[in-house]
């Protein structure tokens, strides 16, 4: 299957260390085929934007740009949202 290009892009707000964010990453690690990760760590100077945004927030997920959730992963919210991109793709 092609379709590997086309996987959702999960990007996820952090900067290190973050206990919450690894926490995250192990809770989504059984959907890891599905998705690409892109982490976007808050504290490089690039990236003041999202840190004066999420910095009380972290971890933070986008899915494909949107926002999708923080603090916590949603399993049910992911799934709806990652099952609803594939079908679209």
């Amino acid at each position: 299957c092609s379709a590997s290009s086309n996987k959702p892009v999960l990007t996820l707000f952090t900067k290190k260390p973050c206990p919450l964010c690894d926490e995250a990453k192990e809770v989504l690690e059984p959907y890891k085929k599905r998705f690409v990760l892109q982490e976007v760590d808050i504290t490089l100077p690039e990236n003041s934007a999202w840190y004066d945004r999420y910095k009380y927030d972290i971890p933070v997920f986008h899915l494909n740009g949107k926002f999708l959730m923080k603090h916590r992963v949603d399993i049910q919210k992911f799934e709806d949202r990652l099952t609803k991109l594939e079908l679209q793709s």
